[in-house]
Formats: structure tokens, sequence, C-alpha cells
């Protein structure tokens, strides 16, 4: 064995054993001196329209005619509607086309992100120092590594499952195909806009990496707070059970599979 393969070897068994080590005083002292992220961050979507259209990604051309054809679709009137199966955005499109506010929770080695509407936009960036893993299970969102830079969250994300699309609306976006890459650099832009600016590989889909940007108002009125969404909670009856507790009952469905109408 080699010293330099000793030597890896050595920090990868030291960064297991950090990340499995209880938080201590130090460690949540370390959190209070990160930047201030506080409060519920709402997207720009005039800029998000901006960015795709000034700078839209580098589609193979194969691709860009499907996507041209999602494009006619919805200049019809007839939209495909990528995000109406209850699943959740995955990655990337949860950070390039929602239009629902985000919320930052930071502790001692990750780093986590909630979104609102669907009940599972939940983003865990690991920030404890540990590499990705070796075959990771592929996720919506996939294996995030995450490293502090002065004042922006760098963020390595791999291992996200090839079905989550690379959206530039909500009715035009492609399946990634897999083996998608994306590094984010996260960080503040005076006071109250957060700035994420993404690089994306896709190979199976683009001809090259594609860098964007996205913008994030913050908002500190509690009017404007994350509320609770269930996607499927729409489809179901508040009833009784057969020994009268409070139960919910699945709705009949019409053929389309929505709930149908009552009689």
């Amino acid at each position: 064995m080699t010293r330099k393969l000793a030597a890896l070897i050595v920090g990868l068994a030291l960064a297991a054993s950090a990340a499995n080590a209880a938080p201590s005083p130090k460690d949540w002292a370390a959190v209070a001196r990160l930047p201030d992220w506080s409060g519920v961050w709402a997207p720009d979507v005039v800029d998000q329209n901006a960015q795709v259209h000034g700078d839209p990604p580098p589609w193979k051309p194969e691709v860009a005619r499907q996507v041209a054809a999602l494009e006619a679709q919805e200049k019809a009137g007839r939209p495909k509607g990528l995000f109406v199966d209850c699943l959740p955005h995955g990655m990337p499109a949860l950070m390039l086309v929602t239009h629902n506010p985000i919320e930052f929770v930071f502790a001692p080695g990750r780093v986590i992100l909630l979104g609102e509407s669907d009940g599972n936009r939940l983003r865990r960036i690991r920030t404890d120092g540990r590499p990705h893993a070796a075959d990771p299970d592929p996720s919506f969102f996939g294996d995030a590594i995450g490293r502090w830079e002065g004042g922006a969250l760098v963020v390595d994300t791999v291992g996200v499952l090839p079905q989550t699309y690379i959206a530039v609306s909500e009715a035009v976006g492609i399946p990634n195909d897999g083996d998608l890459h994306v590094v984010e650099r996260i960080r503040l832009e005076g006071a109250d806009t957060l700035v994420d600016e993404l690089t994306i590989t896709a190979p199976h889909v683009l001809t090259g990496p594609w860098t964007t940007r996205r913008l994030y108002h913050r908002q500190r009125d509690p009017a404007a707070e994350i509320v609770e969404g269930v996607c499927l909670q729409g489809r179901y009856l508040e009833s009784r059970d057969a020994d009268g507790h409070a139960a919910f009952s699945l709705l009949p469905l019409g053929e389309d599979g929505a709930p149908a109408p009552p009689k």
C-alpha cells in the first residue's frame, strides 16, 4: 500500500467518524456564524423566465425538436403539465421553475431546504466533509454534498433519478435521462436577495453544461410562511370509519383519474 493511498483511507475514516459524532457546542457555535438565511424565500418568476429565454439550455438537436413541440402545445392552450402526478419536482426542477417559496434550516453538518406545495420538497445537503457515496441510490433530490466558501454555499449533486426534469417552465421540460450532475453556488446579494447559480451537466440531453441563475427574495411576514400541502389529500373525503373515528375515504375517480364530481 502506498503512503498516498494509506493517507486517503485514514482521511476517509476520520471524515466518517466526524460525520457520526454528535454535534458539540463548538459545532452549534459555528452554525451561528453562518450567513443569515432566515425567513421564507419567494422565487423571482419574472427573472426565471428572462433567464430561460435569454440563455436557454443547450439541448441536443433531437431534444430541441421535442422541446419545440412542447412549447407549441403550450402556446396552443394544451400544456403538458410536467408536475401533475404528485411526484416531487426533484433536482434540478425544484430550483429552476418552482413558483412556491422555500426555506433553509441550518444544523451542524447539514443544510435542509424545505419547499411548499406537494409535501415532498425536502433537500438534505450534507456539509460535514463526507464525500459522495460510492454508489448512491438514485433519488429525486440526489446525493448533495455542500461546503461553505465564505458566505457562499457550494453544492455538488449527483445520484438523481433519470426521470426528473430539466424544466424551463411548468409545461416544458425533458427528463435528464441519467448521469445528471448539478453544481450550485448559493449566496446573498444584498440583504434580502438570494442568488442560486447553477451549472447543469446532463450528457444524454444537453450538448454541454448549462449555466443559469435563479433569484429568491426574502419574506419575513408571518403570512408568507410555508404552509403544509399534501398533494393527494384532494382525492380523499373527510369521513368516519366503521367505529366512528375520523378517517379519510377515497373519493370515486373518473376515467381520467381525477375525483368524480359529486352526484
